[in-house]
C-alpha cells in the first residue's frame, strides 16, 4: 500500500506542484488549500505524513503542528513545514514539527526527507 501525504498550502500552483512530485514518486497525495479542522482532517484522511505551509489564512501552520503533535492520536505523524520565510519559524519556534524545508526546495532533498521520516515510523 502506497503512503498517504496530506498536503496543505492556499498556493494553489504548490500545491500543483507537490501534487505532481509525490505522485510521480509513487505517493499517494491529497492536496487541500484550506481546512477548518485539523482533528477531522486528519481523521478523514488518514495520512502518514502532512506537510503544511507555515503562513496560512486563520490558523498557521505552525499551530496546525502543534494541534497534531499535541494529540496522542495524531503525534507519530510526522510533520513537515514549509515556508518561504525561514526567519518566521527561526523566531517563533518549530512547534514540535520533524522538519522545516524552506521554499524553493530541492525535489530530491524533498524526497529524501518525507522517505526519511515516513521510514521512522513504519
Amino acid at each position: 500500500m502506497k503512503n498517504h501525504i496530506l498536503i496543505i498550502d492556499d498556493d494553489k500552483e504548490i500545491l500543483e506542484l507537490f501534487n505532481d512530485i509525490l505522485t510521480y514518486a509513487g505517493y499517494r497525495v491529497t492536496i487541500l488549500p484550506e481546512i477548518v479542522n485539523i482533528k477531522a482532517t486528519i481523521d478523514a484522511f488518514n495520512p502518514d505524513l502532512v506537510i503544511i505551509d507555515y503562513l496560512l489564512p486563520g490558523i498557521n501552520g505552525g499551530e496546525m503542528c502543534a494541534q497534531i503533535k499535541s494529540d496522542q492520536e495524531t503525534l507519530h505523524i510526522p510533520i513537515i513545514l514549509t515556508s518561504a520565510h525561514s526567519r518566521v519559524l527561526l523566531s517563533l519556534g518549530t512547534y514540535n514539527c520533524d522538519e522545516f524545508l524552506e521554499k524553493p526546495f530541492d525535489i530530491s532533498h524533498l524526497n529524501d526527507r518525507i522517505s526519511y521520516h515516513l521510514n521512522k515510523v513504519t
